[in-house]
């Protein structure tokens, strides 16, 4: 069962799409999108999170460019749309929007007040820097580019935190992901998990490096965890 949800902040308002178990109480997710918008992409992850037991809400963080954006990775022209509204993305009335969004998720009908966050590329980004900011219960970044830019926000990360790293991502090079591992080392509440031969992207449904061997393993993972700190 899914709805799209109306999300109130002090400069507008913005949608999201809820996906929702059959459980009568459960978790949430806040599930935060790549460059490319709430996609099929992003309303099959949500789905996805619902059967294993959570209610997940996938927050417009382009609302304050274009509410709605709803692009894939297929095109040249789709592309260069999602890197205009990259560029222009303000990441820091993001992560309050993602705050407002984890306000809503664990006042949410059916919740149980335990909220977490996950997110892919742009997503990953800003649930690292939401963990950092926000006080999610849990969250899980899927290889958030430019994350090595903010490390020193690991400090102020104290919820468990699991992050997904394609070890061939063109947009997280080596030096990129080492400075990354090499930060949240000594941190007992987190863990960088590394997918060797793995591109950018990797679960991304139908997408240009989908593999799907490592994508089910990092959604194994992730839902492991969420179970575990989320209950």
């Amino acid at each position: 069962m899914n709805e799209h949800i109306t999300i109130d902040t002090p400069d507008g308002s913005f949608g999201a799409y809820v996906a929702k178990p059959a459980a009568a109480s459960a978790p949430a997710i806040v599930v935060i999108q790549e460059i490319f918008g709430i996609n099929a992409d992003l309303r099959a992850t949500c789905d996805e999170l619902a059967k294993q037991g959570f209610i997940a809400i996938c927050p417009d963080l382009f609302w304050r460019m274009q509410p709605g954006v709803d692009l894939t990775d297929q095109s040249e022209a789709e592309w260069k749309k999602a890197v205009a509204f990259y560029q222009k993305f303000d990441v820091d009335k993001g992560v309050d929007d993602i705050g407002a969004a984890l306000k809503v998720a664990r006042g949410y009908a059916g919740a149980n007040g335990k909220v977490g966050v996950m997110g892919f590329c742009l997503g990953g980004l800003m649930t690292f820097l939401t963990a950092a900011r926000k006080d999610p219960d849990a969250a899980v970044a899927y290889y958030g580019g430019r994350t090595d830019q903010f490390v020193d926000e690991f400090k102020s990360v104290t919820c468990p935190l699991m992050m997904h790293l394609g070890e061939a991502d063109e947009y997280i090079p080596a030096p990129s992901r080492e400075k990354i591992v090499e930060a949240a080392e000594g941190k007992e509440n987190v863990q960088v998990l590394t997918y060797p031969g793995q591109n950018h992207a990797f679960a991304r449904h139908k997408g240009v490096h989908y593999n799907r061997e490592a994508a089910e393993l990092a959604n194994k993972r992730t839902y492991e965890f969420f179970k575990k700190n989320l209950g």
